[in-house]
């Protein structure tokens, strides 16, 4: 059986997260991880050092050295596998994992956070791509893997957030690039792509508990990724693979094992798959019925303010305090507002009387029903396309806590 006994694995962003199960998964092998990653003091809501991750890579049977590195700077970088071959004789395998998202359209993308986005996804995988091919070339059996998805030109993937979409594909760009150009060296280039959302801490600080229970574990991931690394690299480059495809091309044939909650079969799909497209269109909860569809389909009218009025009535100090938010709706150009921050609370047409709002939603009105009556969820109808949010998208996923009791008090 192949092996990664004895490989030295360079992985970025591998403090928690699915960077930290692929290096768990290869510390089994008693591979050598290097935990190249900024995070040397807890977050206060994401657990996970660089520190915390060796001692978990060591228990499971690894050797670690944890790097302080932010792949953006070219001396860390340059440093951090200088260290690397000093104290494992060489390097075998370099995963581009670190990376930075932001969910925005283009006005709500301030220039800082596209920065951010590209100087880590573009800047930081080709940099440490280029300080890695030295040390790649002297190794038997060479890999680079990225943590990006396969390169669709659908308008579906951009329309929504076009400068994350952007410094996503530029990752697997460079594994294109580099598969073709490194090929005669022996050493291997792909990517690897999940199928589902997969649980990590970021989603669920990003998402919320609920969303957890859709998603699968990372150990998917890094099953997957060990399959990829353990083949034979003058034959296994430029591909872009996707977890559970590559796994049932290995023989895996129990996909239940990964799931966060057994048995489930309602799982959030992950973004730039095409095959996702029509079930993301789709409203994926499964209160949805036939009735609510006929309803939008026949066009019947949607009573925007009888919905609101019955918002009023649930706006309660420890909801509030949950929330704490001011929102903006867009309904196909009716404005209404929903203020659960300040005062007792207060919603209705027009603009917050408390001042700018911290997230705007813009769908039609038959999806406004739809979310509020249960039968259409924020995510679902985020990642379909139904929900366009300017501002902050963790402050609008917090509208489930809301939208749980509008279904409890059946709307």
């Amino acid at each position: 059986m192949p092996s990664l006994a004895g490989k030295t694995i360079f992985i970025t962003g591998a403090s928690r997260g699915i960077g930290l199960q692929i290096a768990l998964r290869c510390a089994k092998d008693k591979a050598n991880i290097i935990v190249a990653a900024k995070t040397t003091e807890p977050h206060p809501k994401l657990p996970g050092t660089i520190y915390t991750a060796a001692k978990e890579i060591e228990k499971a049977g690894g050797q670690c050295l944890p790097c302080v590195v932010d792949v953006r700077d070219e001396e860390q970088v340059t440093k951090a596998f200088e260290q690397a071959a000093q104290k494992f004789g060489g390097i075998d395998i370099l995963i581009n994992n670190a990376s930075a998202i932001s969910l925005t359209d283009t006005p709500s993308t301030p220039m800082k956070r596209y920065d951010l986005m590209h100087s880590i996804n573009a800047r930081g995988t080709f940099l440490c791509s280029k300080v890695a091919i030295p040390y790649l070339k002297k190794s038997s059996n060479p890999h680079i893997l990225m943590n990006s998805p396969p390169i669709s030109l659908n308008p579906f993937w951009f329309k929504s957030h076009v400068a994350y979409t952007v410094a996503k594909y530029n990752m697997s760009l460079f594994a294109l690039g580099l598969s073709a150009e490194l090929r005669e060296s022996g050493i291997a280039v792909n990517t690897l792509w999940p199928k589902t959302a997969i649980d990590t801490d970021a989603i669920n600080l990003i998402a919320g508990e609920d969303y957890r229970k859709r998603c699968r574990r990372p150990d998917i991931m890094a099953d997957a990724a060990y399959a990829i690394l353990t083949q034979d690299s003058r034959s296994c480059t430029g591909n872009f693979f996707i977890d559970e495809t590559l796994l049932r091309q290995q023989g895996v044939t129990d996909f239940d094992q990964y799931s966060v909650i057994p048995g489930t079969t309602d799982f959030m799909l992950d973004f730039f798959l095409d095959e996702n497209i029509s079930q993301l269109q789709r409203d994926k909860s499964p209160m949805s019925g036939q009735k609510s569809e006929t309803n939008a389909a026949s066009g019947g009218a949607v009573n925007v303010e009888q919905i609101f009025d019955k918002i009023k009535t649930l706006l309660s100090p420890e909801l509030l305090k949950q929330i704490n938010s001011v929102y903006t709706f867009d309904l196909q150009g009716d404005r209404w507002y929903l203020d659960m921050k300040n005062d007792n609370g207060s919603a209705g047409q027009g603009e917050p009387p408390s001042g700018k709002a911290q997230c705007t939603m813009k769908m039609s009105k038959a999806d406004f029903q739809s979310m509020f009556a249960g039968k259409l969820k924020p995510t679902a109808a985020f990642m379909g396309g139904k929900l366009k949010i300017q501002g902050d998208l963790p402050t609008a996923l917090k509208l489930e806590k809301l939208l749980k009791q509008m279904v409890q008090s059946k709307l």
